[in-house]
């Protein structure tokens, strides 16, 4: 231990000012100006699985028939948790190249007309896909269920009014799009939703899951005192990632998403080896991250492994579980929705596509075509042109 240093110093991390419930509550307002919404908001101090389950238990049960849109990950999980709660499911499965469609989601609605709550997320950054909410909450709210939105891989990315387009709940998270920390998310609450959970007696109670802990202790006393202590220095991350956006203007930081999305499909197209898009339409692809699709014979988490080998801080993955021999994930969201990062990207997995050919014997594409030869200037041009409009 250093003499010199004592335990009373100040740090400006271990010794942050008092973070006030009036300071907590100006955050929260602020995340409701974001969404647009006169919704109530609560900032819950977790990661976004958190209120997601909050969510979920809070407003399923025995004798809810729920609707759940399955275009990733994040949709199994919820029927997982919705199950669990003792409510019968039925799952649109979409194929994870593609997104949910209003009519799909109709027509299952007219087939289970006792569906009285429905699970979705926005943008699946797991896949690479994005779904119609605004679309979808109009089919939902005309049949009266209520709906629960997952956009934490969407809010900032790409267009998000969770009130105009009829959800009732809506969690966001600040790690992806936002730039912020992982650490504090936040859930949008309609009134109708309010009630939902009011009357579900197998709704969370006394716990750390439960929103209308939040509600009793927090909104209903005029956010005064905070039911718990704070967690600082995740306030302050989020404050200031908010300052960013403010500055920056909302509009800005979306177009700047979309463009990063464009300029990587682009990129992808011009690079060759073989790559693809994985979700087949433009329109269907998420803001917030590109997935590609390698050839035959290819794995992509030796790809992803060899190019972060090289360039180990570049915003790459795998996909997970089934998809990672297949899928590689481009996260082009929050720092990395530049230029820069993208044609890096595109850079590395060129090279990595390269050194796979070169050392053999795998093929780089299907024997019956032709070797689809890398060109990473075309790539890195491709990125320019798309950046600049």
């Amino acid at each position: 231990m250093n003499p010199s240093v004592t335990p009373q110093q100040a740090h400006p991390l271990l010794d942050p000012p008092p973070f006030t419930a009036a300071r907590f509550a100006a955050v929260e307002d602020r995340i409701a100006r974001l969404l647009g919404t006169s919704y109530d908001v609560v900032i819950t101090q977790g990661e976004a699985l958190l209120p997601l389950e909050g969510c979920v238990r809070g407003a399923a049960g025995p004798g809810t028939t729920a609707l759940n849109v399955v275009t990733g990950p994040y949709g199994q999980t919820f029927g997982d948790w919705l199950r669990d709660c003792g409510a019968r499911v039925v799952d649109i499965e979409v194929p994870y190249h593609t997104a949910a469609t209003a009519a799909q989601v109709a027509a299952a609605l007219r087939e289970h007309p006792e569906v009285d709550f429905v699970s979705l997320v926005h943008a699946e950054a797991a896949t690479g896909n994005t779904n119609p909410v605004a679309a979808i909450g109009e089919v939902v709210r005309a049949h009266g269920a209520l709906l629960m939105l997952d956009a934490v891989a969407s809010v900032a990315a790409e267009p998000l009014l969770p009130e105009a387009w009829g959800v009732d709940l809506c969690v966001i998270g600040a790690q992806k799009a936002m730039g912020g920390p992982a650490g504090v998310s936040a859930v949008a609450v309609s009134e109708r939703a309010w009630r939902r959970l009011a009357a579900n007696e197998h709704a969370p109670r006394h716990s750390y899951l439960s929103l209308l802990d939040w509600k009793e202790r927090w909104l209903d006393r005029g956010r005064t005192a905070l039911p718990h202590a704070p967690a600082a220095l995740e306030m302050l991350a989020l404050d200031a990632c908010l300052d960013r956006i403010d500055a920056l203007g909302l509009d800005t930081v979306v177009a700047r998403h979309r463009t990063a999305a464009e300029a990587t499909r682009a990129g992808v197209l011009a690079l060759g080896g073989g790559l693809e898009p994985y979700v087949a339409r433009a329109g269907d692809a998420a803001p917030v991250a590109t997935t590609l699709r390698t050839p035959p014979g290819v794995d992509a988490s030796e790809v992803v492994a060899r190019a972060l080998d090289a360039e180990p801080d570049l915003p790459l993955a795998a996909g997970g579980g089934a998809l990672a021999g297949e899928m590689i994930r481009v996260n082009h969201y929050g720092p990395h929705a530049t230029a820069e990062a993208v044609g890096a990207c595109l850079t590395a997995l060129g090279r990595a596509l390269g050194a796979l050919a070169a050392a053999g014997p795998a093929p780089v594409n299907d024997p019956v075509d032709p070797v689809d030869p890398i060109d990473l200037e075309a790539a890195v041009r491709a990125v320019t042109r798309a950046w600049q409009g």
